[in-house]
């Protein structure tokens, strides 16, 4: 592909971008929670908040871009980075974090050399923690791509990424 058409496609996807941001902030610019919704509809899209389509949005709806990250901080669903393509979950309520959810996590990042939030980046794997799944007569518990998996140890941990690894 020339640098040109390569240019091209880049142009038109970002006119594509903000023709969308304008189309979503419109459709709920009087609507109490619209920047959340807004948000959520974009995640939906992108899978995760783009800055530049972040930047966008705060341009259309005339906000500060700290106001737009205030909200994608502050709750848990929002993502800042590209969601890896097999999402796992390491339960660290009570139980789990009881029962060894710590420890878990711990080798779920050493096996796949992911630091938290930071190795989906498109990658393979996400691993996160999150604060309770509702398995905790199964804990400690671990949601591998909305599959639970529970009464874990350290043991089990190569069995429940083997699938997703694509070896037998």
């Amino acid at each position: 592909m020339s640098m040109q058409t390569e240019l091209g496609s880049l142009l038109g996807w970002v006119e594509g971008m903000r023709s969308r941001v304008r189309k979503l902030a419109r459709e709920w610019e009087d609507q109490e929670g619209n920047l959340i919704m807004i948000l959520h509809a974009i995640q939906n899209e992108f899978g995760y908040v783009p800055r530049g389509v972040a930047n966008e949005l705060a341009k259309e709806m005339k906000i500060p871009m700290a106001r737009i990250y205030e909200v994608i901080t502050f709750y848990h669903y929002f993502r800042l980075t590209p969601p890896g393509q097999h999402s796992i979950q390491v339960c660290m309520g009570t139980a789990c974090y009881l029962k060894g959810a710590s420890d878990l996590h711990d080798e779920l990042a050493r096996r796949l050399r992911l630091l938290e939030m930071g190795g989906g980046r498109g990658g393979e794997f996400q691993l996160e923690t999150v604060r309770c799944i509702g398995c905790c007569g199964m804990a400690p518990a671990v949601v591998v791509d909305g599959e639970t998996h529970g009464r874990l140890g350290l043991d089990d941990v190569e069995k429940i990424l083997k699938p997703k690894r694509g070896t037998p």
